[in-house]
């Protein structure tokens, strides 16, 4: 991907976020596109016959476990044509092939039957559900419930002891547990990071758990994220994650927001739970469409 490619497909996903109201790319995917990609990354555009115009594109990224893509499609020519997306996924698939095969999963966000379509044409059907959380803010819980004791993150000197309990919490998560410290300097240097919002515990031993805000500018009105959550396997069983998840709350109210949103895997009940007991709602559901895809032999 050179700059004038990256360039009209940053073009492309405008277009399809005024569209769609929300980020046609995952935040990892966005940063391996403009950051050249890591291992395992591949990128596949579509242009429009005899023009310039970038009107699909396609994005692969290789994971600890599986393989992940992501495609966004026009606006002008997605309800009309499908051959598009097909064409560039076909093509996707097969560079998996070609770098090994293996479990390959589709993200889609606030999928329509279209989308069934596309993925079954394909060889892809459904799988992993993630729901987009909402609540209005400020957050009351009952009284006798207080938020944790917190303090900021300290940028160069808490990285590694964050990333330590980062892979402990998220052991079993093939994303987020993943994360070194390539991924977290990236997100530092992003304007969206302010260490005033990513808010550390401090147990007997060091950080036990954190709870990690964002917030999106995007917009008419700025949204509060509950980006991450997460607490040492030692520590829980304590009421130590929902005591975050209030601090993180409050922080974003101190701040000005009135609306907090976070994602949460369907399958994650406990976590569910907990975002129901606080009072977050269904905003809308994105899918992981799922297949498996054999090497590619000689």
């Amino acid at each position: 991907m050179g700059e004038e490619d990256i360039a009209a497909v940053a073009r492309l996903l405008r277009a399809a976020e005024r569209v769609d109201d929300h980020a046609p790319l995952g935040e990892h995917k966005w940063l391996d596109l403009v950051q050249g990609g890591r291992a395992g990354f591949a990128g596949f555009v579509a242009r429009e016959q005899g023009h310039e115009r970038v009107i699909g594109y396609a994005q692969v990224a290789r994971g600890e476990q599986s393989w992940s893509i992501e495609f966004v499609i026009h606006p002008s020519i997605r309800h009309s044509d499908s051959h598009v997306a097909i064409a560039l996924l076909e093509s996707a698939l097969e560079e998996i092939a070609r770098d090994g095969g293996g479990h390959v999963h589709l993200w889609v966000p606030k999928p329509t039957s279209r989308h069934d379509e596309i993925a079954a044409a394909v060889g892809m059907s459904r799988g992993r559900e993630l729901y987009q959380m909402r609540r209005s803010l400020p957050f009351n819980p009952e009284p006798h419930l207080d938020p944790v004791p917190t303090r900021p993150f300290v940028v160069n000197g808490d990285e590694e002891a964050w990333l330590e309990l980062n892979r402990r919490a998220f052991a079993d998560h093939p994303e987020q547990g993943a994360w070194n410290i390539r991924t977290l300097r990236d997100r530092e240097s992003q304007p969206w990071f302010d260490p005033e919002g990513f808010l550390l515990h401090d147990g007997a031993a060091g950080i036990d758990g954190f709870c990690w805000t964002k917030v999106h500018e995007e917009g008419d009105e700025p949204i509060g994220e509950i980006y991450v959550i997460g607490v040492d396997p030692s520590a829980r069983g304590r009421g130590l994650g929902r005591g975050l998840l209030v601090s993180g709350l409050r922080s974003l109210s101190a701040r000005g927001i009135h609306t907090a949103m976070l994602y949460v895997d369907a399958q994650n009940t406990a976590a569910v739970a907990l975002y129901n007991w606080a009072g977050f709602i269904i905003d809308h559901i994105d899918l992981a469409y799922v297949t498996n895809v054999p090497p590619l032999t000689s």
